[in-house]
């Protein structure tokens, strides 16, 4: 028979033909034969199988293998013995090499037929070996999935007991590594992944069945991952391992990656880089997940120089996998995070941009929901990064064009996403008693470390930083190559924007603004160095522009005489403070206003009045006068009308430039404690005889006022205000000068707000000097703070003649006719002189703690205000209303605290804290209660924002290019931040390592770091933030 069937497979008879003959030598199986011809049929079918030329025969072969097989089970277990498989498996058959896949086929074939036969048993311990050493021999990908297969069907041929098992699966796993694909067609390329897929199925099996192998093999996975040999590169199909791993592991296994000592950073980083390369593996699952645990893990111990290095290293080809909708899922996960997560430069960002524009003209093209949901997400994670990395409008502006109609996520929900994402925002894998280096707070602002005393300067910086409109013009100037305190300001701001440190160390610009009477690591007064900081600045920036009109009138000049050169510089230096509005300088912009004080006398009614520049206000307090005795402010001595009366620090507008900005105090130079005798009715002023009944009349009416004021329990920055507008009285030794008269005369003296600024700031004179003591005591009065106030400016010009800085000639206004009269007071002048109510937001509130001046604490509220309001909220008209005293008072009615609460509940974690290094979130009822809590806490300096203002910048078309709407900054400043950004990843790092290496034998201390509302938020010193706990050391004023 077999001699039939061979003839007849070789020869040339139709195909139909020999399938008919075939079929009846398969039935003729079932006949008796000898065992001869058994053993010659089981001969003939195996080499049809193994070497048949064509499929034809092969398939004949398996056929006749299969029926004869059957019927003679006794005579083919005899065939089908030890020495026949372990020929096939170590030296193949005639010319077919072992490692043929067919031996395999062909083994299996006859698996199936023994099943029941004893031997079978001995063929299984044969293959349990031959499976080992197979494995070890590195397979090519058809025989291992072939070897797979085989064992997937056949599991009593898997290696047995723990140390084979084992071998078996980690010399599977090498194996793995060594697959490379054969071809790159579609087909070739359908077959590799089936075959790879076959191969990592078995491992997922011996897994499952044997729990203990998965470690170990996953340890070999990251052994041959983070092998630094150049030589050979694994291959990607290791990819397809991770979908078997259990995702509950990934919090074990990353930590034991991310903290064994073991674990080299080049071993971390190649391994790291090859993950990122599976991502191009089509089928695999959960890649993205465990790439993005990595780099979390390695965030989360610090080893920011594998992070920078593989985020540069691979950004590029992570990009590149989003053409590929296979994959493009895990490689906009990965992409994501890698690029938010790199917040510390704009670099790795920069290495995709060129290509963003293509990649979304390619999603809009596709037009498959798949694609426009993907087109979504990506233009979400590309606005959040040009909004971090602003300043490179060359850059951005095509992308902007190419997104434009898809949504833009808001301000809120990027800030969002990048507090989350950042590497030092990710929770630490370490045990708790490693405590890390943090980074920004969850605020995301950036606190200022205390130089030694420095609270003072922290505090005013931050008001300052926080007052939006001024941060974004100092940080829009070009100050390249100059070295200026606004540039060191500049420098200061973009880093507090920048930076990626909890708090920055602001030394430079200390030593630059420090005022030189001021003594080092002692505590100062805040609003003094205001003072002093805004001075210096508007002297600078006044003395530039002078020198530039210099230089540029210089280089059009004709060559004349070095004396006419002299006469001309010197007219330009006098000419620079006359400049009109858009000539002003920025701190005259931001915060420059003007008072206008007039002078009446009681006895001729003649006027004179004067026009003054401030900066900010410093309002007194009500004199603590019995209610009977209280009038109007009536002065009689020097030191009682210093106290009562308000500071101004005022801008000069002289015409020669000779007075600059300055400290100038309205009525008097120091503060001091009010003397209750001091203050009289002024009805019984003896020097009161040419005092009319018309006044004293005016001066009951106003007394009035002053009972409210001074009978409350707590004052308002509004009753301040209205006692600052008051009219005072000029009598006894500080009797007024009447040219009219001439002679001293009792005088009424008014100021009036004519020109608002922008930020209005005021000063609560809570110092005041006690003669007896020699000291400056503190007012530790609460004083309501108005979140919303309205400001009564008089902008319209009076009808007498104004000299500008100076004094107006007097008018007699007894004597002039009704004619005149009318002259003077047009129709309407009513509603002219009428003030006009400006609202202010309140923007910062610097607090002092503490008991005296010289000691104590500062620290300081602040939030976000624009022109329109914080968030954009529109104010209803029933807001705080401050107009002066002779116009309106306020009342207990005024709506202010429901707005306020309102306002606050509207906009949740809108106000921030800055206490030195510390920024935590706070509330506005927070900012109202802290004195009520906290005794010697109070509040000392004021920044409120103009509302509906037009100074600030429209940012509305730039959204896009301004970290959080501020301009972009100058490439030096961002390669400066760049640099400093390495650097703290980098002193993060080496701080975590040395922790690491001391954990063994360290003891863990855990030290809480939350804000307790039970305590006040510091002190400098023992007398502040609810007293010192009881130290009395000088070593507690600084820290």
């Amino acid at each position: 028979m077999d001699k039939i069937l061979e003839g007849l497979v070789s020869s040339s008879h139709p195909l139909p033909l020999k399938r008919v003959i075939v079929r009846r030598v398969v039935e003729s199986a079932e006949t008796p034969l000898s065992q001869a011809q058994c053993r010659a049929m089981f001969a003939l079918s195996t080499r049809l199988v193994l070497q048949g030329p064509d499929p034809f025969q092969r398939q004949v072969g398996r056929q006749v293998l299969e029926a004869y097989g059957r019927y003679h089970r006794a005579e083919f277990e005899a065939f089908f013995n030890r020495g026949l498989v372990l020929g096939l498996l170590q030296r193949g058959y005639g010319e077919l090499s072992n490692r043929d896949p067919a031996i395999l086929d062909y083994i299996q074939a006859g698996l199936r037929l023994i099943m029941s036969c004893p031997s079978v048993l001995e063929l299984f311990e044969l293959l349990q070996v031959e499976a080992l050493r197979l494995v070890c021999e590195r397979p090519a990908p058809p025989l291992c999935a072939r070897l797979c297969q085989l064992l997937g069907d056949f599991p009593q041929c898997l290696p047995r007991g723990r140390k084979l098992s084992l071998a078996f699966c980690q010399q599977l796993v090498r194996s793995i590594a060594h697959f490379q694909s054969q071809g790159s067609r579609e087909a070739e390329l359908r077959l590799y992944v089936s075959q790879v897929t076959q191969v990592s199925g078995l491992l997922r099996s011996v897994w499952k069945a044997e729990p203990d192998t998965l470690l170990p093999s996953l340890q070999e996975l990251f052994a041959v991952i983070s092998a630094a040999d150049t030589s050979f590169e694994p291959s990607v199909a290791l990819a397809s391992l991770v979908q078997h791993i259990p995702l509950q592991m990934i919090t074990v296994l990353i930590r034991s990656l991310t903290t064994d000592p073991n674990v080299k950073d080049a071993s971390m980083t190649q391994a790291l880089c090859r993950m990122i390369d599976w991502l191009s593996w089509p089928l695999a699952q959960h890649v993205e997940t465990w790439v993005i645990a990595l780099l979390k893990g390695l965030a989360a111990v610090q080893k920011f120089t594998i992070l920078i290095d593989v985020t540069l290293l691979k950004i590029e080809l992570v990009f590149n996998r989003l053409w590929f909708p296979l994959v493009r899922p895990g490689a906009l996960a990965v992409l994501s995070h890698m690029l938010l997560s790199f917040q510390h430069s704009p670099e790795a960002f920069h290495l995709i941009v060129p290509h963003v524009v293509s990649l979304v003209h390619s999603f809009k093209r596709d037009g498959l929901p798949s694609s426009t949901a993907f087109l979504m997400q990506f233009t979400e994670l590309i606005h959040c990064m040009m909004y971090h990395y602003s300043g490179f409008p060359e850059l951005y502006e095509p992308i902007l064009e190419a997104v434009k109609d898809m949504p833009k996520p808001t301000e809120e929900k990027i800030k969002l996403i990048l507090s989350q994402s950042a590497w030092t925002s990710q929770s630490s894998s370490l045990p708790s008693c490693l405590s890390r280096l943090s980074g920004k707070s969850e605020t995301g602002k950036t606190g200022l470390i205390n130089l030694g005393n420095t609270c003072y300067m922290n505090s005013v910086i931050q008001a300052l930083f926080m007052a939006t409109d001024f941060r974004r013009h100092v940080l829009s100037l070009n100050l390249n190559g100059c070295n200026s305190l606004m540039r060191k300001l500049q420098h200061l701001f973009a880093f507090l924007a920048h930076t990626q440190r909890e708090a920055y160390a602001p030394r430079i610009f200390f030593e630059a603004s420090r005022p030189p009477w001021f003594t080092p690591r002692s505590q100062q007064d805040c609003s003094e160095y205001l003072r002093f900081l805004l001075d210096r600045l508007h002297e600078e920036e006044r003395t530039l522009k002078a020198l530039s009109l210099a230089k540029n009138s210089e280089s059009i000049m004709n060559e004349e005489s070095q004396t006419h050169e002299a006469v001309h510089k010197a007219q330009v230096f006098a000419e620079a403070p006359c400049m009109g509005s858009e000539e002003r300088t920025l701190i005259e912009k931001m915060f420059g206003g003007k008072l206008k004080t007039i002078i009446c006398c009681l006895n001729c009614k003649s006027m004179s009045q004067k026009e003054e520049a401030f900066t900010d206000l410093s309002l007194a307090f009500c004199p603590p006068t019995s209610l009977e005795d209280v009038g109007p402010k009536c002065v009689e001595h020097s030191e009682v009308k210093d106290d009562c009366v308000v500071q101004t620090n005022t801008l000069t507008t002289s015409p020669a430039g000779e007075m600059p900005l300055s400290n100038l105090e309205v009525n008097g130079e120091h503060d001091t404690v009010m003397n209750e005798e001091a203050i009289k009715d002024f009805s019984t002023e003896p020097n009161s005889e040419n005092t009319t009944n018309s006044e004293l009349s005016k001066v009951q009416d106003n007394r009035d006022v002053f009972q409210g004021l001074v009978g409350k329990n707590t004052l308002s920055v509004t009753d301040l205000l209205n006692y600052f507008l008051a009219p005072e009285i000029l009598s006894g030794d500080n009797k007024y000068y009447c040219e009219k008269c001439a002679s001293l005369q009792n005088a009424e003296k008014t100021m009036q707000i004519i020109e608002e600024p922008e930020y209005l700031i005021l000063t609560l004179l809570r110092f005041s000097y006690d003669p007896k003591c020699h000291i400056r005591r503190k007012i530790l009065d609460n004083v309501s703070l108005p979140l919303v106030l309205e400001l009564p400016v008089k902008r319209a010009t009076s009808p007498l003649a104004v000299v500008s800085g100076g004094w107006s000639a007097g008018v007699e206004i007894s004597d002039i006719g009704e004619n005149l009269a009318k002259k003077l007071k047009p129709s309407g002048a009513d509603e002219v002189t009428c003030p006009q109510l400006v609202p202010y937001m309140l923007s910062s509130v610097v607090v002092h703690s503490g008991v005296s001046s010289e000691s104590g604490h500062y620290y300081s509220y602040a939030r976000n205000v624009t022109g329109s309001g914080p968030s954009g909220l529109c104010h209803q008209s029933t807001t705080l209303s401050l107009v002066s005293p002779q116009d309106k008072l306020l009342t207990e009615d005024s709506p202010c605290t429901v707005i306020e609460n309102d306002l606050d509940s509207e906009m949740p974690r809108e106000w921030f804290l800055f206490n030195d290094s510390r920024v935590t979130f706070t509330s506005f009822q927070s900012v109202q209660k802290i004195t009520s809590r906290f005794p010697k806490d109070t509040a000392y300096v004021l920044f409120y924002k103009k509302q509906n203002s037009t100074c600030g910048f429209n940012t509305s078309s730039a959204n896009g290019l301004w970290v959080n709407g501020d301009p972009p900054l100058q490439k030096d400043l961002m390669d400066a931040i760049t640099k400093d950004n390495k650097l703290y990843l980098q002193e993060q790092e080496l701080s975590a390592r040395t922790q690491a290496l001391q954990a063994a034998s360290a003891s863990c201390s855990f030290r809480p770091n939350g804000f307790d509302d039970n305590d006040p938020p510091g002190s400098c010193g023992p007398t502040g933030g609810g007293g010192g706990g009881g130290f009395s050391t000088v070593g507690r004023l600084v820290f």
